[in-house]
């Protein structure tokens, strides 16, 4: 069984989707926000959605992602747990290294208060 039999190849807007439902499962995460302007070009190997951007190389993948994330939760803790997440993740369901995570708390929401 050690005989290669051919390529694999995950696309990145699979390592993306898998990003996002991560991210969109941890608790403190409201949603996704909207990537900077700054994002708009894609260099071959990328894909990018609403708060996510993922670069492919023929060897790891690096990650960016922006929340909103509840008013509540620990800021620091969320991005780590997203860290953690987001790696184990990728690397368990794609076989793909990770080389980084970057974490963008991009706004926090408060709770809602009762109508009066």
């Amino acid at each position: 069984m050690d005989q290669v039999l051919g390529k694999v190849t995950i696309a990145p807007t699979v390592l993306t989707t898998i990003v996002r439902l991560t991210t969109l499962e941890q608790r403190g995460v409201r949603r996704l926000a909207a990537l900077p302007q700054k994002m708009r070009g894609l260099k071959a190997g990328s894909a990018m959605e609403e708060g996510l951007l993922v670069e492919a190389t023929d060897d790891s993948v690096q990650i960016e992602v922006h929340i909103v994330a509840d008013a509540d939760a620990n800021l620091l803790r969320l991005g780590e747990a997203l860290q953690t997440g987001i790696t184990r993740a990728i690397e368990e369901m794609a076989g793909t290294p990770v080389a980084k995570v970057d974490v963008f708390i991009d706004d926090v929401v408060l709770p809602a208060t009762p109508a009066e």
